[in-house]
């Protein structure tokens, strides 16, 4: 018998109307004492390629932004973990909801089977699949799951996951989901690497539809490897103060070194040639990750493209930055054989195949 297929039909996203990059900016280096620093910084910050980057904390009641005077993060201390995870559950489900509009505007999303969720910028229960299937509508005996705290590979988990359940009942009809709100976890430090960090992370959401009705791209087998001792290079660590991320200025050179190993590169490419792909879904994690990935793999200028127009206008968006770079490509000319790829905590490379159907 053929094997069984699954299909991503199309992708909707969401931004919140607030963008708070320059302003986080303009905090950020007045927290630099030492001149030197504080020059590296911002020119790191003209480099990032990053224009925009938006927030779901609100306005102040003069238009300011969450570091301005009367913002949510304008008084010392900063505000705890639980005042930070009340707003989660209060803005997760409503950002999530909108990218579920924007992809129900492309194509019907009625009977859905199962309800596949990934977020890692927060946590309450019951959990925001439970709030927002309830919200719209789902039945109750739709299957769901929750993926948390895998970081910005999980919309590889998400979409694999649907595309095993879909080739196991080709009937089934999946929403996935990926919400982040990374600018929930501003933390009050004065270091230089962990501000260029923080400098990466905005908010987004995007919702997806996968079913063996073949319209869009065809979802191709799974990989996943691992670089080895880089298990402390990214990772989220649960503070009084939020979620703190570290993110290593040695990462984008770890990734290169990783890639320059023949064995590695097959394992993050799906065993393809990099000349043998003609589309190129990568997480847009900074724009040295980005540059480390076309150098090691020797892609032609602007194999990329989409990868550094998400991060141009929306910065990092953890797990729904894939999506993001996947919503362009559906948009796009055809493609034969593509990969998508996000590196995460771990440090690990994940990703899958992909084509169009033409």
């Amino acid at each position: 018998m053929p094997e069984a297929a699954a299909f991503l039909n199309a992708i909707g996203t969401a931004v919140p109307d607030h963008d708070i990059h320059h302003a986080f900016i303009a905090w950020a280096q007045d927290r630099i004492e030492d001149g030197r620093s504080a020059r590296l910084f911002a020119r790191m910050a003209a480099r990032s390629g990053i224009d925009h980057r938006w927030s779901v904390l609100d306005r102040t009641r003069h238009g300011g932004s969450p570091v301005s005077a009367e913002g949510f993060y304008a008084q010392a201390p900063l505000p705890g973990t639980g005042a930070r995870m009340t707003l989660y559950a209060e803005t997760a489900p409503a950002l999530g909801i909108a990218a579920i509009e924007a992809l129900a505007a492309q194509l019907p999303i009625h009977g859905i089977t199962h309800f596949v969720v990934a977020s890692c910028t927060g946590f309450v229960a019951p959990g925001i699949d439970q709030i927002i299937a309830r919200r719209i509508g789902l039945s109750p005996s739709v299957e769901r799951l929750l993926i948390g705290f895998m970081g910005c590979y999980a919309a590889v988990a998400a979409l694999r996951t649907a595309r095993h359940i879909v080739r196991s009942e080709p009937a089934a009809r999946v929403l996935v989901l990926c919400v982040e709100l990374s600018t929930l976890h501003l933390q009050a430090v004065s270091e230089i690497e962990p501000l260029l960090a923080m400098l990466q992370f905005g908010d987004g959401a995007a919702a997806a539809l996968v079913t063996a009705e073949p319209r869009g791209f065809a979802i191709g087998q799974p990989f996943a490897t691992t670089l080895p001792d880089s298990e402390r290079l990214i990772r989220w660590d649960v503070t009084d103060s939020g979620f703190a991320m570290h993110l290593s200025g040695e990462v984008p050179a770890r990734i290169a070194a990783g890639l320059a190993d023949p064995a590695f590169a097959a394992a993050a490419t799906g065993g393809r040639a990099p000349e043998e792909i003609d589309a190129w879904a990568v997480h847009a994690g900074g724009r040295s990750i980005l540059d480390a990935v076309e150098h090691c793999l020797a892609l032609p200028q602007g194999a990329l493209a989409e990868s550094r127009a998400v991060l141009a206008d929306n910065g990092n968006m953890s797990s729904a930055t894939l999506m993001f770079v996947l919503a362009r490509l559906l948009d796009g000319p055809s493609v034969k054989d593509g990969v998508a790829l996000a590196f995460g905590p771990g440090l690990a490379a994940e990703g899958f195949g992909f084509r169009s159907l033409t």
